[in-house]
Formats: C-alpha cells, structure tokens, sequence
C-alpha cells in the first residue's frame, strides 16, 4: 500500500507534513482537494478512523464564515460529512493514509509511524 497525502497545497500544515515526510525520505501520493475534490468514499474511511470531532477543523477561516445555522447543524458523522464535502477547506489537513492502514490528520508528526 502506498502512502497518501490529502490536502490543500498552499495550507501551512500541509506544507509542514510533506516537508517532514521527504525529510524522513519517504515517498507519498498527493491529493489536492482544491483540484481534485474530496473523494467521498475516502472521506468515509476517514471519519470512521478518526473520528468526525477530530477530522472537522473548527479552528479555520472557512468554518468561521460558515453560516451559524451550518455550524450548529454539524452533530455527527453524517451532518460533518455534508460539510466537508461541501468545504473541503473544513477538513484538518493534512490527512495521511499511511502503508499500514492507519489514518492520521493534521501535522501531529509524533503520532506519525516513520
């Protein structure tokens, strides 16, 4: 299995990631949401993995200017999934599918296998 990096190229924490990822010599796939979109099925993958509380970043821009009623309609899984897929700027980045399976988002490099 290879190792894939989803996110937005010119996010800070993005940026982050794949700099430790080529420091530490490893190779990876990348997915740009802004290009390519957030693909669904991953999407469901990841949320069972991590959790939609931890996958939705509420700290960013594009949460801010969400509407209110958007925000307080997000309050599980599937209201999360309708946001991300609507914002993909709402999903911490970056997610890491790594070699082995686990699923990890945001720049956490001490929770990263290396």
């Amino acid at each position: 299995m290879d190792l894939f990096v989803y996110g937005i190229p010119n996010c800070d924490s993005v940026k982050k990631g794949r700099s430790w990822l080529t420091d530490h010599g490893l190779d990876y796939q990348f997915h740009d949401f802004k290009k390519q979109g957030v693909p669904a099925a991953e999407l469901d993958t990841w949320l069972a993995a991590v959790g939609w509380e931890t996958l939705l970043n509420r700290k960013g821009t594009t949460w801010r200017k969400l509407d209110a009623a958007v925000q307080a309609g997000v309050t599980d899984g599937d209201s999360a999934k309708k946001v991300m897929l609507e914002h993909a700027s709402t999903i911490k980045r970056p997610v890491i599918a790594w070699p082995s399976g686990q699923i990890t988002a945001g720049f956490t490099p001490d929770q990263w296998p290396a």
